[in-house]
């Protein structure tokens, strides 16, 4: 039982982000499909999903297609019980649901204004009145869901849940643009994004290149806070201390640089999302821990 879920460029789809995160963090099997946000090929790359039109659309193994992020949690909940997507306890399961649809339905100022990207911190931004009130109601929401849950910190119904994969985008615009939320809404924020499938996920992101780059801001610009320092060089020779891609298996034939040591990967992907994170990726981390500790 596999899963297509078709997905926009992951730097600025704070959408596909959550599609992404409800396969992937629940351990569901899928196949990624990217479609052209940016490139001019959208319309023609959702043909196949009609009547479906934005992403993520998610194909069923049967081939049925669903739209829309709410209706996707929900299939995949009502397939998958044991996964957990929904909190277990009821009144915390109906308060999550609350959450995530008032999440699909509202916050429009903070979304236009602040559209999700990935790749910076932007130093003095100046949220609007509109924007500040989407924020006050989002800490009024999540101050609900942990007085119903009890949980103080960490996820918002104490163990992880759909409810944590759609604020995630959120948390990553109130980092990005330096919003004003309190300091125990902040490290819920970064917890988020520290997660290492979101870690991951940017990685990916990080691979496009984007000239003129989207949603830029006249404004001063620090590195991303988790995994945004750049430690990592692509490299065009090896020869590499691995032969074989700590993904695929299969032989190297890209390379990169870290701490003075080549390593090699079967294809560009591979090695520049390790570029872009290399502690991001267990298997390439624990080959260099192999490597260094023998």
């Amino acid at each position: 039982m596999t899963y297509d879920l078709f997905i926009g460029d992951r730097l600025f789809s704070s959408w596909s982000m959550r599609g992404w995160l409800m396969l992937e963090k629940f351990g569901l099997p899928y196949r990624t499909h990217l479609i052209g946000l940016y490139s001019g090929t959208m319309a023609a790359d959702m043909e196949p999903l009609a009547p479906a039109r934005l992403v993520p659309a998610l194909r069923l193994p049967d081939g049925t297609v669903v739209g829309e992020s709410l209706a996707m949690a929900e299939t995949l909940a009502e397939r998958h019980p044991e996964a957990r997507l929904w909190p277990s306890e009821p009144a915390a399961r109906a308060t999550a649901r609350w959450l995530c649809a008032e999440m699909v339905a509202g916050f429009t100022a903070l979304r236009e204004q602040c559209p999700m990207q990935l790749k910076y911190r932007w130093e003095g931004f100046s949220p609007s009145p509109d924007t500040l009130a989407d924020l006050q109601r989002i800490e009024t929401l999540w101050a609900h869901a942990r007085k119903i849950s009890g949980a103080a910190s960490g996820p918002l119904f104490g163990t992880y849940s759909l409810a944590d994969v759609f604020y995630t985008p959120i948390a990553a615009r109130i980092i990005g643009y330096g919003l004003p939320v309190s300091e125990a809404n902040r490290a819920y924020c970064m917890d988020l994004l520290s997660d290492v499938f979101v870690r991951q996920w940017r990685a990916m992101g990080m691979t496009v290149a984007y000239e003129p780059f989207p949603y830029a801001q006249d404004l001063p610009a620090q590195s991303w806070p988790i995994g945004g320092e750049a430690k990592a060089m692509a490299v065009s020779t090896g020869p590499s201390i691995n032969a074989m891609c700590p993904y695929s298996g299969k032989p190297v034939k890209d390379f990169l640089e870290l701490d003075g040591q080549i390593w090699g990967f079967c294809n560009p992907f591979c090695r520049d999302k390790s570029v872009a994170d290399p502690e991001a990726w267990p298997k390439f981390a624990a080959m260099i821990h192999s490597v260094n500790d023998s």
